[in-house]
């Protein structure tokens, strides 16, 4: 068998080696920030396995909270890095009552002289930080279901090595201990910590790595004002194949902007763009797909629609877009949009039906804007 200062050797090269790695990983996307909590909790880990290395068989008080303080503080920070993965949030509260809880009680036991309690409660608080960090990544397990399960039992299977430490403690029952413990939870301990670690890294970095690619797809396929679709992203989620019949074309196109532009300066046209995007959000149903598709052109596709529904739709965005106009500070910027509805038949294309659409909406310029249009067939109507 490997003897445990052999374990502690490859556990405190393999957290500096993951902290390395992780923090690299930060300086190319400063944004995660828990990349950066778990980085800092791979550091305090390497300090409480260095101090760990320097007791020489020594037991005593101070070498042991210098020691556990810092691989306490690692562990509540991987906790809040799992947190801050799982769930978007950057809330620290839960973690520092944990950890002032944690560190609290274990230390005070180590300064009145309990030692064998104080190691069991550190095993226990390490446990606990670790189960935690699982749990959040079980919630989240829908954005990546294999790797973040895979990182569930990994963290269960660490989280139960700390446990059994403790467990096999209490059944020593020994209240002073003179020698760090040695025992076959210690070595098993030793081991998931190698394991987990290595393997919660590798799936760690794989799912931070996936999140960066689709957000940078999700950039790409976004307009930066209006948050909404970009016409990239419009053709391509429909340029393959039929558009299912039944399927409502929305063409919109603000009246005048060029005159917005002009008189009012390009911060009331942005303004007024982004207003109309808002309204689109909320004037629409919630699986239908909108976009902006050039400067003042806005796309709606709504499924199973019928030409009267889809223009009660387009006329309710008009109405509400031509009440209630466009602020910036304190001032307003009142502007009107046209539009063109068409209804996908049997056999046509996405592109098909929106030149149906930007059809009719040209209609609805030509008969004097700030109205809706339809197209019934492949002719305006």
């Amino acid at each position: 068998m490997i003897d445990n200062a052999t374990l502690l050797i490859a556990i405190a090269f393999s957290s500096a080696a993951l902290m390395i790695a992780l923090l690299i990983s930060w300086l190319n996307a400063r944004e995660d920030n828990y990349l950066m909590s778990w980085a800092a909790g791979m550091a305090f880990v390497v300090v409480a396995l260095a101090v760990l290395g320097l007791r020489d068989g020594r037991y005593d008080t101070a070498l042991q909270i210098g020691a556990f303080s810092p691989l306490l503080s690692g562990m509540a920070l991987i906790h809040l890095g799992s947190f801050q993965f799982a769930t978007a949030s950057q809330r620290r509260t839960p973690t520092l009552l944990l950890w002032l809880a944690a560190m609290f009680s274990t230390n005070l036991t180590f300064v009145l002289g309990w030692s064998g309690p104080a190691t069991a409660l550190l095993n226990i608080w390490c446990a606990v930080f670790i189960a935690l960090s699982g749990r959040y990544f079980w919630q989240a397990r829908r954005e990546s279901p294999l790797q973040m399960i895979v990182s569930v039992v990994l963290f269960g299977l660490t989280s139960l090595s700390f446990l059994a430490c403790a467990i096999a403690l209490v059944v020593e029952g020994n209240l002073v201990l003179s020698a760090p413990p040695n025992n076959w939870a210690e070595r098993f301990n030793s081991i998931m910590a190698i394991i987990g670690l290595t393997g919660l890294g590798a799936l760690g970095l794989t799912l931070n790595q996936s999140r960066v690619t689709r957000r940078h797809r999700d950039e790409a396929q976004t307009d930066a004002m209006t948050g909404l679709l970009n016409r990239r992203a419009l053709f391509d989620r429909f340029s393959l194949g039929e558009l299912p019949e039944q399927t409502a074309v929305l063409m919109f196109d603000i009246d005048h902007f060029k005159q917005i532009n002009d008189q009012q300066g390009h911060g009331a046209g942005d303004a007024v763009i982004q207003h109309f995007g808002n309204i689109m959000q909320r004037g629409v149903r919630k699986n239908d797909v909108i976009a902006r598709i050039g400067g003042e052109e806005f796309c709606a596709v709504l499924p199973k629609m019928s030409i009267e529904e889809a223009r009660a739709i387009a006329e309710r965005i008009r109405e509400d877009f031509d009440q209630h106009p466009a602020r910036l500070l304190a001032e307003s910027f009142p502007a009107t949009v046209s539009a063109g509805v068409a209804i996908a038949m049997a056999g046509e294309t996405f592109s098909v039906v929106l030149n149906r659409a930007d059809t009719a909406l040209y209609k609805a310029k030509r008969q004097g804007r700030n109205r809706v249009a339809g197209s019934l067939a492949r002719s305006v109507a």
